[in-house]
Parts: C-alpha cells; sequence; structure tokens
C-alpha cells in the first residue's frame, strides 16, 4: 500500500456526519433507455453514477499512478509546479476567500495544454501523455451524456449541451485532489471523519465526472439537507449537474451540492473534469424548454461573468442566487 506524504495543513474544518440514505441513481449507458434515466436523476438528485462509459480502465489506472507518483513527493518538489494562480498545485487553501480543507491538488486547464507538467516529477512526458488520454476519453463521455439529456428533454439540436464542451475556446479545466488519511484526534464512524476535506459546494461548470480510487467520504447533499454518502467505485464514474446547466433548463436539473470528508484510514485520490462553456457564452434557459409561457427563473449572463461571481464567493454560498430573477408580486 502506498501512503502518501501529507500536505501542509494548519488549518482543519470538521462537520458532523448522516447515516445512508436512498441509493444512488445508477445508469447503464449501453441501455436504450438510458436517456430517461439521465433526465430523472438530474431532476431529482443531480447526480448519478454511470456504468459500460467506454473509459479505458487502462487510462484510469495509469492516470491514478502518475497522480500517487506526483503527490507522493516532498511538498517543496510539488511546490515547484506552481501555486495556483489559479492554476498549478496548491495544498489547505480552496479559492481566495478563506475556505480551507484537508486537501492538496493539481489543476489544470485543459484546452491550453498543461503548463504546469513539465514540472511534475520525474518523468513529465508520461504524466502528460496520461493526463492527455484520460481527459479526452472522459471529455468524450460527458459529451455523449449531455447529448443523452438533450435526447430525454426532447430538444434540438441534441449537442445544444455538448458543443459547449467541444467548442475550441471552451473553458474546462481538471483537478486532481489528494486527501491524506485524517489525523488521529479526529471522530471516526465507519471509516469517515468529521474532518472536512473540501467544503460543501456545487460546480460552477456544465458538468463534472468524477472519479475516485477506491476510498469512502464523498457526501451529496439531498432535499431535505440531509447528506448521503456516496460508496466509492473506481471503476465507474459519477456525473454533478453543475450550476450552468441548471440555468440552462431553468431549474429543471439542479446543481448537487456536494463535499467530501476525510477518511481516518486510507489516501483518497479524486479525478474531476469540469465542462465549461467558452467564457464568451451567454448562459440562460433555452427557449426550447420555456414551454406554456414559462417564465425565466434567472437573468442572462456570460460565462466569464458567472465564473468571475463565482470564484469571489466563499465555497458554501449559493452563487446562484445574485443572477435569478425577483418573481412579481
Amino acid at each position: 500500500m502506498v501512503v502518501l506524504s501529507k500536505p501542509a495543513i494548519e488549518q482543519c474544518s470538521y462537520m458532523k456526519t448522516s447515516a445512508l440514505f436512498p441509493a444512488i441513481p445508477l445508469i447503464d449507458l449501453s441501455k436504450p433507455d438510458s436517456k430517461l434515466l439521465v433526465v430523472k436523476a438530474c431532476e431529482e438528485f443531480g447526480f448519478f453514477k454511470v456504468i459500460n462509459h467506454g473509459v479505458p480502465l487502462e487510462f484510469i489506472s495509469r492516470l491514478e499512478s502518475e497522480a500517487i507518483k506526483f503527490f507522493s513527493l516532498p511538498v517543496s518538489e510539488k511546490e515547484k509546479s506552481g501555486p495556483p494562480n489559479p492554476f498549478g498545485y496548491g495544498n489547505k487553501s480552496i479559492g481566495l476567500n478563506g475556505d480551507v480543507g484537508w486537501v492538496e491538488y493539481l489543476l489544470l486547464n485543459t484546452n491550453q495544454g498543461s503548463p504546469f507538467v513539465s514540472c511534475l516529477g520525474k518523468n513529465p512526458e508520461k504524466f502528460r501523455c496520461a493526463l492527455n488520454d484520460y481527459i479526452s476519453a472522459v471529455k468524450k463521455m460527458a459529451c455523449e451524456i449531455l447529448e443523452l439529456m438533450a435526447d430525454g428533454l426532447k430538444i434540438q439540436p441534441r449537442n445544444v449541451f455538448s458543443k459547449l464542451l467541444k467548442d475550441e475556446q471552451s473553458d474546462s479545466v481538471f483537478r486532481l485532489n489528494h486527501y491524506p488519511p485524517c489525523p488521529e484526534n479526529a471522530q471516526v464512524l465507519n471509516g469517515i471523519t468529521n474532518l472536512i476535506g473540501f467544503g460543501e459546494h456545487t460546480d460552477p461548470q456544465i458538468i463534472s465526472v468524477l472519479r475516485s480510487n477506491n476510498t469512502s467520504g464523498l457526501q451529496i447533499s439531498l432535499r431535505d439537507g440531509s447528506w448521503l454518502s456516496v460508496p466509492p467505485d473506481q471503476n465507474s464514474f459519477f456525473i454533478n449537474v453543475g450550476d450552468s446547466l441548471q440555468v440552462l433548463t431553468n431549474g429543471r436539473f439542479k446543481s448537487v451540492r456536494h463535499r467530501v470528508l476525510a477518511n481516518s484510514l486510507k489516501s483518497r485520490v479524486s479525478m474531476i473534469y469540469f465542462g465549461g462553456p467558452p467564457l464568451s457564452e451567454k448562459i440562460a434557459p433555452l427557449p426550447s424548454l420555456m414551454k406554456n409561457h414559462e417564465q425565466s427563473l434567472y437573468k442572462e449572463f456570460t460565462w466569464f461573468e458567472y465564473k468571475r461571481s463565482a470564484y469571489r464567493s466563499r465555497l458554501a454560498d449559493n452563487r446562484l442566487i445574485n443572477f435569478e430573477r425577483i418573481a412579481a408580486s
């Protein structure tokens, strides 16, 4: 078993956990009814698990291996990849507004190459190839899922969502997170602690594609405010609805609030592809979904405007509140 070095984390946050609740929606992408199940999951949870996803397991294991090698380096070596501004290596601090977590990470822009990969470890080219293969395959899967969503919603063209990720100017990012085993003084229940690895938040982009090693810790928030622990599955992917997709569907799909709690025994390594639109793209409810004189719940904004607003906020803030329309009295 590989034990990764701990990041230089001085501040920690704690939170009460809850028990297991309903099962996470499971969708087999090879089945003909998957488009209907995807829509239902997006409406009820904003989150689901996919199998038969088409991403080669070799790509998954190769990138995880490279990530483990990187995070096993001394902090002084990892810091050579540059401070997160916002891209590069970072630990403890999440964003610019005081949020902290029991996590270290590497954040990369997927459309402008990997500017810090040349500084990673002893074999940066191997890392670069692993990143490129994995991101390419996951992006393809994300686009296929977005097209299933359009099919399930019966809107045309079916690439109405996916074209935003395929655009050459798409502002998509990729993140590798490492959560070391938690400190001995953290309270533990079934292997999960009350130590916050990554605080509760929604993702601002259109869609997020998450994969982690076989270590627990991820939780999603249900409609009643309780937290559902997500059983780990290292060979499958989990899909998050992002804020931008919530707006595009006029609130029909819900962006899921989620968090990560540290594990008491094992390191957790996660890989997240955040599919975003071009910076100049205007985000507003799709007219094809506005039936029976339905009113728009959101003001129109560009992705640049929302991204700037989101990254100025705290993690747990309702990032969409400033873009909601006030209902007429």
